[in-house]
């Protein structure tokens, strides 16, 4: 049997052992990218969860200018999909690019949906990956609609510390909706006050 990053983390959804995984660990393909490889674009049909084995992903939106809005950072043992792209026919709204060398576990939703018409533990599953996924997105929006810019900073320092240091400058203001210039003032301001003790 394969041992994959996925499996601790759907086991822990499901609430125990999923039936049939060795068949359906037998079907997924990890994807190894460098840094600064995309492992999907906007607009194209992408039916999988992905799990992230190793290394870090930024979940980004592009405008129409070309310049991108980063709505996340997702690193080893989180998982992401583009729920547009898990319906029939569906397409992706944002892309997905590794900012370092990574490795992923695209897992096949129409394969993950199918297991769950037969177990339970798979609807489990399925259900409380949603319902992670929609707590995460939630609190995002709260986030970007309630905090100013110094306070989502602070935040983001707070919550991943470690995850901070390997991120550029540059992607974390795009995170945070501000430019990297008024990123650079914030992270003067709060040095300031550091050395003074204010």
């Amino acid at each position: 049997m394969r041992t994959l990053a996925a499996q601790p983390l759907l086991e822990h959804l499901a609430g125990g052992p999923l039936p049939e995984w060795a068949a359906f660990s037998a079907e997924v393909q990890p994807r190894t990218l460098a840094a600064g490889e995309a492992l999907f674009e906007s607009d194209v049909p992408w039916p999988w969860l992905c799990i992230v084995r190793s290394g870090l992903f930024k979940l980004a939106y592009l405008r129409e200018d070309g310049s991108e809005r980063i709505k996340s950072f997702i690193h080893e043992g989180g998982f992401f999909a583009s729920l547009a792209a898990l319906a029939p026919g569906g397409r992706t709204s944002f892309t997905a690019v590794a900012l370092e060398p990574s490795v992923v576990e695209p897992l096949s939703y129409p394969r993950i949906l199918a297991l769950g018409e037969r177990h339970l533990a798979w609807q489990k599953a399925l259900r409380a990956g949603i319902e992670h996924y929609g707590v995460r997105k939630e609190k995002r929006e709260r986030e970007l609609l309630m905090l100013s810019p110094e306070q989502r900073y602070r935040l983001f320092l707070q919550e991943s510390p470690a995850l901070a240091k390997r991120i550029a400058q540059q992607d974390v203001a795009l995170y945070l909706g501000i430019t990297p210039v008024a990123l650079s003032r914030i992270r003067g301001r709060m040095a300031r006050v550091t050395q003074t003790g204010a």
